[in-house]
């Protein structure tokens, strides 16, 4: 009981530091309604929420984080620019064996603000770092918002560029797709063997030798993917070039400024990066106005793609290097495009990030 005391404590004084920087502290309810929400977290999260259902609510869920009923609190009734803290509970299935919390506090800030969210990344990075700084953490900072654009730049289809999209937060799927794609895969064997059978048969027979509909899918949707795949398959490869910048993207692991620098070079031959590049030159500018030592500051391009599904831009976390058995600190990042989902024709660039506040206190204990 004594150490649950300790981390409430601990909790409540990273609270204190995120209402210091003028942020309103909100809550959010234990259950939310899970049809919405299963869509907009990551596949690991869905994974393990605790689903339930209510007679008179439908599914519901126990809440797997804060972000996501804050973010809806705000587009229904919320001023701009705004800024919010919260303390509570959050809820995560865990496989059997690991010893991993199904139940711990989480302390989170958000912040809504339309004019500059360069220097609102810098804020929020600057005062993670401030409430963090007595742990010696190591700070780890990506862009998913480069990833994204630099799939936007490979020269196929819009499925193509649609799939490789949907799993950047996917990298073991994400990169099979590129290597099927590209043809560096090998054919797999058994969707070669479907498309003989549909060239020499037809669709319709195919689906009908099949046997009896099981489960949810329709014939239209079978009859519909077998169609994607034929279309698929009789598209050029995306071009070696194009696929071995990618690469280079995507293992790109840098400081800060040398990292911009690479991408600006990149940039040159591929002008759809440029934005992106753009955005995050003037991240530094801001990150250095905030007193962070942006020269040292680590960046990986691929950093934040096991996370949370809605970031779309800047990311970062914490992390105790010294002690790789624990996971991050804190992590957040960039999620605009949650606010578009959910404001419903509404939007606001908005920016935000979750502390551990056990994890915290358990290094605290180990420094003392």
């Amino acid at each position: 009981m004594s150490d649950k005391i300790a981390i409430r404590a601990e909790a409540e004084r990273l609270l204190a530091v995120f209402e210091a920087a003028g942020a309103r502290r909100v809550d959010a309810d234990l259950l939310q309604p899970a049809e919405t929400l299963l869509d907009l977290y990551g596949e690991d999260i869905r994974a393990r929420a605790y689903v339930t259902h209510d007679p008179d609510r439908g599914e519901m869920m126990l809440r797997p984080d804060f972000t996501v009923p804050v973010v809806q609190m705000h587009m229904e009734n919320g001023a701009e620019p705004a800024r919010y803290a919260y303390l509570g509970e959050v809820f995560r299935t865990q496989p059997a064996g690991s010893g991993r919390a199904r139940e711990y506090l989480q302390v989170g800030y958000e912040f809504f603000d339309r004019t500059d969210p360069e220097r609102a990344d810098a804020e929020v990075f600057a005062l993670f770092n401030e409430a963090l700084s007595p742990l010696g953490l190591r700070p780890a900072t990506g862009d998913i918002g480069i990833l994204k654009a630099a799939v936007e730049t490979l020269t196929t289809t819009e499925r193509r560029k649609a799939a490789l999209m949907r799993h950047i937060w996917r990298p073991r799927r994400f990169r099979a797709l590129l290597d099927r794609y590209t043809g560096r895969a090998e054919a797999d064997p058994a969707r070669t063997a479907l498309l003989d059978r549909v060239a020499a048969d037809g669709a319709e027979a195919v689906v009908d030798a099949a046997g009896p509909e099981i489960g949810l899918r329709r014939r239209a949707d079978v009859l519909a993917r077998i169609a994607a795949l034929q279309e698929d398959a009789g598209q050029p490869p995306i071009g070696r070039s194009e696929a071995d910048v990618l690469d280079v993207i995507l293992s790109l692991r840098e400081t800060l400024p040398n990292a911009h620098q690479h991408l600006s070079d990149i940039a040159v031959d591929l002008p759809g990066l440029a934005a992106s590049v753009d955005r995050m030159a003037r991240r530094m500018e801001a990150l250095n106005a905030a007193g962070i030592a942006v020269d040292d500051l680590p960046f990986e391009a691929s950093y934040g793609r096991t996370t949370m599904e809605y970031y779309d831009g800047f990311v970062f976390g914490f992390v105790a290097e010294d002690r790789p058995d624990l996971p991050p600190v804190a992590t957040g990042g960039r999620y605009d495009a949650l606010t578009r989902v959910l404001g419903r024709g509404r939007e606001i660039p908005a920016v935000g990030g979750v502390v551990r506040p056990e994890l915290v206190r358990h290094l605290r204990e180990g420094l003392a």
